[in-house]
């Protein structure tokens, strides 16, 4: 059990993470109860094994945790791979101020909430590992090393999986916007 002093280097150092690794958990197991629960499995197995720990990137070292405790989550459920849901409350898109200021207008705010709503939509179709590469460099803006620390996978494979979620991405809003289009004509 460690002692007082680690206990304060743990909270100062691991608990500032605490949001993004909820977040982390909540694309990946799609719940929040779920999310939740992963996130307390890894921060008590952070904290047993803190002595392990020897510095450098606190996010990292607690994001690799909080991913690897869900992914045994999912394995141990076996269910499909396309396991991340999204809560509008939590994963909602910050407005982009230029759009907002070069139509302020009502129509032009909900077209905007309909833009990300389809978007987002659409990235719960992506697989877990691209879900993932997006979530962790999109929405948390890590770099590519550090997404390769958290993922455990070379930052060549980062690199592609974030290529193809982008090339899987397009494809499926195009099909979207084409398929909107054929029913509107």
């Amino acid at each position: 059990m460690p002692n007082r002093k680690e206990r304060e280097r743990f909270e100062r150092l691991m608990l500032r993470h605490l949001d993004a690794a909820y977040n982390l958990a909540l694309w990946l197991m799609r719940e929040p109860a779920e999310a939740e629960d992963v996130v307390q499995t890894a921060y008590l197995r952070a904290f047993e094994h803190f002595a392990s720990f020897t510095g450098g990137n606190a996010a990292g070292w607690i994001l690799t945790i909080v991913r690897n405790t869900a992914y045994n989550s999912l394995n141990k459920r076996k269910r499909s791979s396309n396991l991340i849901s999204f809560d509008e409350v939590v994963h909602s898109l910050q407005p982009d101020h230029a759009l907002t200021a070069a139509c302020p207008g009502p129509e032009a705010i909900l077209q905007a909430a309909g833009d990300r709503q389809r978007l987002m939509d659409t990235l719960q179709r992506l697989p877990v590992e691209f879900r993932e590469a997006i979530y962790l460099r999109e929405i948390e803006g890590y770099s590519y090393k550090e997404i390769a620390d958290i993922t455990q996978v070379p930052k060549g494979t980062v690199m592609s999986r974030l290529a193809r979620a982008r090339g899987q991405l397009q494809t499926l809003l195009t099909e979207q916007q084409q398929r909107t289009q054929s029913r509107v004509v």
